[in-house]
């Protein structure tokens, strides 16, 4: 190598200028995923309270004699649309007769294996004759009786960002309730009964 070549390689390795524009260009990809990362989570968590906080009024507002629960759930979509425009609704409500019958109907495990098997007796709840996990009947219920109230919202994520991480372009979020009606009137509580076939 020539003297003139080794002067010329020793001014470019002194040379600084520019390695700010290549630190930039390593780092960059990186802190944008990361604030785009971020922001997606703090929106999650933003649409997941609103959508809570506009459950919560819906479901006392169902809860009245007079309550229409049509009428409730356009006004709980209009607030959640709020925050996320493009959300799309799965509203469920189930009625039991108390707190203690929101779960499966009670049966005799005559083989001790845990769970229930066909010709073993139950304890009807609801009235169908048939031994349910989720006793509940569609809709609001009656005066006293007790309305699990469920909302899943789905929506498209803010960023593009999520086919990168491997994470779903759609968010899901839900918020459930489990109120007891205003006591209106006289309850209708449907006898319990055991049942063997």
């Amino acid at each position: 190598m020539t003297a003139g070549a080794r002067a010329m390689l020793r001014r470019l390795c002194r040379d600084d200028r520019g390695i700010a524009a290549v630190e930039f260009a390593i780092l960059a990809p990186v802190l944008l995923v990361l604030i785009m990362g971020l922001m997606d989570i703090a929106y999650n968590a933003y649409a997941q309270a609103a959508l809570e906080g506009a459950m919560q009024k819906a479901g006392r507002d169902s809860g009245i004699e007079a309550a229409n629960t049509s009428t409730i759930d356009e006004n709980l979509k209009a607030k959640v649309r709020v925050v996320i425009p493009n959300a799309t609704f799965l509203i469920t409500r189930k009625s039991y007769s108390s707190f203690g019958t929101a779960a499966p109907e009670r049966f005799d495990d005559a083989n001790n294996n845990g769970q229930y098997d066909s010709g073993e007796c139950f304890y009807d709840v609801n009235g169908n004759r048939v031994w349910d996990r989720d006793p509940g009947i569609t809709g609001q219920g009656g005066a006293s009786d007790v309305t699990l109230y469920t909302v899943t919202v789905s929506y498209n994520r803010l960023f593009p960002l999520a086919k990168l991480l491997g994470w779903p372009q759609t968010q899901t979020t839900t918020a459930t309730t489990l109120l007891k009606n205003q006591p209106y009137q006289t309850q209708a509580v449907p006898t319990v009964t055991k049942i063997c076939s």
